[in-house]
């Protein structure tokens, strides 16, 4: 997880860097090496993604003169548009979610609560489904995320879970269930949410820069006010993630970049607006894929980076071909043209160390 923006870019890097420093252990290590069973431990997973993300935004923002017209994050996520927002340093930020991971992992004993992700239903019948299995006993099973209109996930207690993906199944919904250590955003995680509470009261936060959309309701808003309050409600509520690309769309957005580790929420956004341009930037490839096309470049091809030379390639004649270290060649030449439009050629590319 961002292993290969890190050993690319040095902002990456520092990022990873500054994350241990503040957390107090070796986060970077833990993202880069596992083991996954303990990177996969909310308490881990939620500064690691986060972590990620701004290092990827910190790399977006060093190699393109952009900003945001507005951003939103999906559950975790929203502390990474905090950031990306100005709200939040990245400092405060990956202090706050690891407290978060921690409370929300130590709310449910293991084992007690799950999630699963239910499609080809309507989140209507979904909720019904819930409603449904509620008054078969006194355990519990809500809606945690609209992803979409077709994708719709619940949280709750282990065996009223696995009730639910019955009956989904039986209506000819399909199911998977999520490999989570805890039941998010359901009433299940109100002790983590007043824990969380304590620790938003000692934090300054600062007015965006651009709107932020919540998840809790879906609104874009300009300022800060309440900010804790949502977050708070965030824990035990639904995400309407739904909601908020509908609010992007309406705001007149119509091209979003998913910052970060992952391709999940480009993918629903698809599913909700067919319309929208989505692009990912989480991995190298995504940055050496896109960043030429954010600058206004006009040449074919993808960037480059060897010894720490950012590079553009672009083919021209028939017959070149990829080698496997990603530099176009063909026969023993090398030609590569440059962003400011100086072309090299090398007769001897490999003693130039290519």
């Amino acid at each position: 997880m961002g292993k290969d923006l890190a050993h690319s870019f040095a902002v990456a890097a520092e990022t990873f860097e500054e994350a241990d420093q503040v957390l107090g252990y070796e986060l970077t290590k833990l993202a880069f090496e596992g083991p996954d069973e303990e990177l996969r431990l909310t308490s881990n997973c939620q500064p690691a993604i986060l972590t990620c993300s701004v290092a990827a935004l910190r790399v977006l923002q060093t190699e393109v003169d952009l900003l945001p017209d507005v951003v939103v994050g999906h559950s975790l996520g929203e502390f990474s548009a905090l950031v990306a927002a100005g709200v939040l340093s990245f400092e405060d930020a990956v202090q706050v979610v690891r407290q978060r991971g921690l409370f929300m992992q130590e709310a449910v004993a293991s084992g007690e609560g799950a999630m699963a992700a239910v499609m080809g239903v309507t989140p209507a019948r979904v909720e019904a489904f819930c409603t449904e299995v509620r008054s078969e006993g006194d355990r519990l099973v809500r809606v945690a995320n609209f992803n979409g209109p077709t994708q719709t996930v619940v949280a709750g207690h282990a065996d009223a879970v696995d009730r639910l993906a019955k009956v989904a199944q039986d209506t000819g919904g399909v199911v998977r269930m999520l490999e989570v250590s805890a039941p998010f955003h359901c009433e299940l995680m109100a002790p983590a949410a007043l824990r969380l509470r304590e620790v938003l009261e000692q934090i300054a936060f600062t007015d965006p820069v651009c709107p932020i959309v919540s998840n809790v309701d879906g609104a874009a808003h300009t300022d800060v006010a309440g900010l804790p309050d949502r977050l708070e409600q965030q824990v035990t509520h639904p995400v309407r993630w739904e909601a908020c690309i509908r609010q992007l769309v309406e705001t007149g957005v119509d091209e979003v970049l998913e910052v970060g580790h992952g391709k999940t929420l480009a993918a629903l956004a698809k599913k909700i607006d067919k319309e929208l341009t989505v692009n990912r930037l989480g991995t190298l490839a995504d940055f050496e894929a896109i960043l030429p096309r954010i600058r206004g470049e006009t040449w074919d091809g993808m960037c480059y980076q060897p010894d720490l030379k950012r590079f553009t390639r672009r083919w021209r004649e028939a017959g070149w071909h990829q080698q496997s270290n990603g530099v176009q060649m063909r026969g023993d030449k090398l030609h590569l043209i440059l962003p400011n439009g100086l072309e090299w050629h090398f007769d001897d590319p490999h003693a130039h160390g290519f």
